[in-house]
């Protein structure tokens, strides 16, 4: 099994990344925190909230990768893959509270701007702008942000963390120059509204692995007909995509071939079929062969199964 391999080596990678992040991340979200608190500034404090969001979401990846390592056993036969996307679900609900709360405090401060101690805010959101585009470099330097859900929500984060420091350093300078003091909720209702949205993306994506939807990266249409054009295959019914969790999609299906087609060369066929879905993001397959006694359903779908509503799956023994 080739693939499991440089799956195995950009798992490191990726640990290996995330702590580092992590441990820069959580260190300046409390600096930041307590920076908001002494300057009373709101913006500073969503984004210290934003970063906590993200020393969360790096935690709860870092977690995720170290238990979806735990090896498969009878209880839980896909081992704690599914773990990851608990908790990106948990991570972006979180994201969503955190956003509303902002909103909440932002509205009082509008109707009166308290004194924001603006030079101590701008040093502060300086620096956290600088950390973020450290833990921004080394992310896309050594980790997988591109395929696997967790880095890429967690390297999403952190951009829009970026974008949260160069509020508050906006939000500092329209105080310096202008004496402007609801800039400073401004800034941070710009921030709750970011940290909203990506934690609604997080959810979302979250849920939909959860529901068993198919992954984004599979396009059924093809995968369907490169099992019914190889040669042998009559027919395809009984069709399931879903990913484990993010880069690990499986598909099971249902599929007819001619009577007298022996094991051996089933197995081949097999093979064969499965390098081909291989280019196609599928990493794991089971096909079930059946004779063309079969054929009675065109559906690639199961259909039959729903409208019994399962019955005839309770055979008690």
């Amino acid at each position: 099994m080739g693939h499991n391999h440089g799956h195995d080596h950009t798992h490191g990678a990726n640990k290996k990344t995330l702590l580092i992040s992590f441990i820069i991340i959580t260190g300046y979200m409390i600096v930041e925190a307590i920076g908001g608190f002494v300057t009373n500034s709101l913006a500073l404090l969503s984004d210290a909230g934003h970063m906590l969001s993200d020393s969360i979401s790096l935690g709860i990846a870092l977690l995720a990768f170290t238990l979806g390592e735990k090896a498969a056993n009878y209880s839980k036969t896909y081992g704690y893959k599914r773990f990851e996307i608990l908790a990106a679900v948990l991570n972006g609900v979180t994201l969503v509270l955190i956003a509303i709360y902002i909103f909440y405090e932002a509205i009082q401060r509008f109707q009166n701007p308290p004194e924001v101690a603006s030079t101590r805010m701008l040093i502060i959101a300086s620096i956290g702008l600088l950390v973020n585009i450290l833990v921004a470099w080394i992310m896309m330097r050594s980790g997988d942000v591109e395929e696997n859900l967790n880095m890429r929500g967690a390297y999403l984060h952190v951009i829009s963390d970026m974008l949260g420091s160069i509020g508050a350093i906006i939000a500092a300078l329209l105080i310096i120059f202008f004496g402007w003091g609801w800039a400073d909720p401004l800034a941070s209702v710009i921030v709750a509204a970011l940290v909203l949205r990506s934690g609604y993306n997080v959810t979302k994506s979250g849920l939909h692995v959860l529901m068993e939807g198919t992954p984004q990266n599979v396009n059924v249409e093809e995968v369907v007909q490169t099992i019914k054009n190889t040669k042998g295959i009559q027919g395809v019914h009984d069709l399931h995509i879903w990913s484990i969790t993010s880069g690990l999609n499986s598909l099971s299906c249902h599929a007819v071939v001619d009577d007298q087609m022996s094991i051996a060369e089933s197995e081949q066929m097999l093979r064969h079929i499965e390098h081909k879905l291989e280019h196609k993001n599928i990493h794991h397959m089971t096909i079930q062969l059946e004779t063309s006694a079969h054929l009675h359903d065109d559906s690639i779908l199961c259909k039959a199964k729903a409208e019994s509503s399962g019955n005839h799956h309770h055979h008690h023994h």
